[in-house]
């Protein structure tokens, strides 16, 4: 038999006691004013429960002449002291009504009551019950975890979170807040797993967000423009490991910026970078490398408005047709054949600037939505109308967000006589409607995803779509 189903009972008697105003020793004057309540309370509870409140009590006993016991708490919030109090007595907590700033408040008091029994259990809730809220809220989370070394386990899970997954807290939606000393710890950190390009892209972000008055065109700065972005950054530069990019991304996303870097990193860069033969090589050791546990980015060269390196590596590993797990041995380029954006968003346009072309990806960004799909051709395109290339290796695929791989679905081809479809009036296709882009025979929208070819349907509904971008890549080994 379970002897823990007699503890509700005594669990509600408790906080009957509670409420008793009769025979209640101990006052406690909670907050500051205005708001200051009073709160009744009994000696033998509070003493038994609570090491802080005993050590009080242990010198404010009851007088002989009835004059009760009276305690003030004014760091503590009165709303907040009512939730603990009501622990105290009947050791229960419900936090579903509560939002990520209250709990933070009840630990806080958890923690100068010494409740370490609650504070542990508010850890574990967090932790696993509240994850994505961590993630919204990380810089809440973060401060609060650090200002107590009572919150050992939520430190951990802070600091692996920085470590294995900073996207999630660069992609958070109050990352601008972020103080200095926080986002200065961040990248600090060996183990961050995002490349150095990346890293350089979100303080730069961060930058602009602190000064909103600027232009997000470095070509349009003044000289006070500069000196404003390079007095917020200065703190912040020296962890950035110039010299860990390939040269083409320096030359891309930090040549621009060259005016706001102190004036004797900005001249080595220059003698570093300009001394390079190879657009792709390791410009120098000057800087550490960072301890990247799950992906090389530095191995895929890529420049896409629709995916990110983590999308392009993933993508890599199914063309080498490895396991996730999987380290790439080789390195990729992604070269941009044609962008409907840049292009136009015709068929004609498509086969202009692909046919002849093989081994590429093509990723379309569905409207109105973070929705991805794309597909994989290691075949030559052709204008050639209602006909098929066979190949047993194309793919196709989808991401439900353009911020995150994990949630994906990956289909092979089973009809490899009817992998890739070819005709003028149509964008790029893949089997018998499977995926196919820029279809200009649809009415409502000028894409379709029917399962034909390939092993699996890569969206939940057959219904014909739009797309905003459409890229294809030709894929360079090296």
């Amino acid at each position: 038999m379970d002897d823990n189903s007699l503890l509700p009972k005594l669990s509600q008697n408790l906080l009957e006691i509670l409420n008793d105003e009769e025979y209640y020793d101990v006052t406690i004057e909670v907050g500051n004013d205005p708001y200051v309540k009073t709160f009744r309370a009994h000696m033998v509870v509070l003493y038994y429960r609570s090491p802080y409140l005993k050590r009080i009590l242990s010198t404010n006993k009851k007088k002989n002449d009835e004059i009760l016991v009276h305690i003030k708490l004014p760091e503590i919030l009165p709303e907040i002291f009512e939730i603990i109090l009501r622990y105290i007595y009947g050791g229960k907590v419900s936090l579903e009504e509560f939002d990520i700033s209250a709990i933070i408040k009840i630990l806080d008091a958890a923690s100068k009551l010494s409740l370490q029994e609650l504070i542990n259990y508010l850890q574990s809730y967090l932790i696993k019950i509240k994850a994505n809220w961590i993630e919204q809220n990380f810089n809440m989370v973060y401060q609060a975890s650090f200002e107590n070394n009572s919150f050992l386990e939520l430190q951990k899970y802070c600091t692996k979170l920085i470590s294995d997954e900073p996207d999630k807290i660069f992609q958070s939606l109050n990352f601008s807040s972020i103080p200095e000393k926080l986002l200065a710890l961040i990248i600090q950190n060996d183990n961050l797993q995002m490349s150095e390009v990346q890293i350089w892209e979100h303080v730069l972000k961060w930058g602009f967000a602190q000064n909103p008055e600027l232009s997000s065109d470095p070509t349009s700065f003044s000289v006070e423009d500069f000196n404003t972005l390079k007095n917020t950054l200065q703190q912040l530069i020296p962890f950035i490991r110039f010299y860990n990019l390939t040269s083409k991304e320096f030359s891309d996303k930090v040549f621009p910026y060259m005016k706001i870097l102190p004036e004797d990193l900005c001249l080595d860069l220059l003698k570093t970078f300009l001394n390079l033969s190879d657009p792709n090589s390791k410009p120098s050791d000057k800087s550490k490398p960072r301890i990247n546990k799950k992906i090389n980015l530095r191995n895929i060269d890529i420049d896409s408005t629709i995916i990110t390196h983590e999308h392009a590596e993933l993508i890599s590993k199914w063309i080498e047709k490895l396991e996730i797990t999987d380290q790439l041995t080789s390195s990729f380029e992604f070269k941009l054949l044609f962008r409907g954006s840049r292009d136009g968003f015709t068929p004609k346009k498509f086969h202009e600037f692909c046919d002849g072309q093989s081994h590429t990806i093509t990723v379309a960004k569905v409207r109105d939505s973070n929705e991805i799909l794309g597909g994989y051709n290691p075949v030559a395109w052709k204008s050639a109308d209602y006909s098929y290339n066979t190949t047993k290796d194309s793919f196709i695929f989808s991401f439900e967000s353009n911020n995150r791989i994990n949630n994906y679905i990956l289909s092979h081809v089973i009809k490899g006589e009817s992998a890739i479809y070819n005709d003028s009036k149509f964008g790029p296709s893949f089997g018998g409607g499977d995926l196919y882009l820029l279809n200009s025979s649809t009415k409502s929208g000028n894409s379709i995803c029917v399962k034909y070819s390939y092993d699996k349907s890569i969206r939940k509904t057959a219904n014909s779509f739009s797309i905003e971008e459409l890229e294809v890549f030709q894929i360079i080994k090296n």
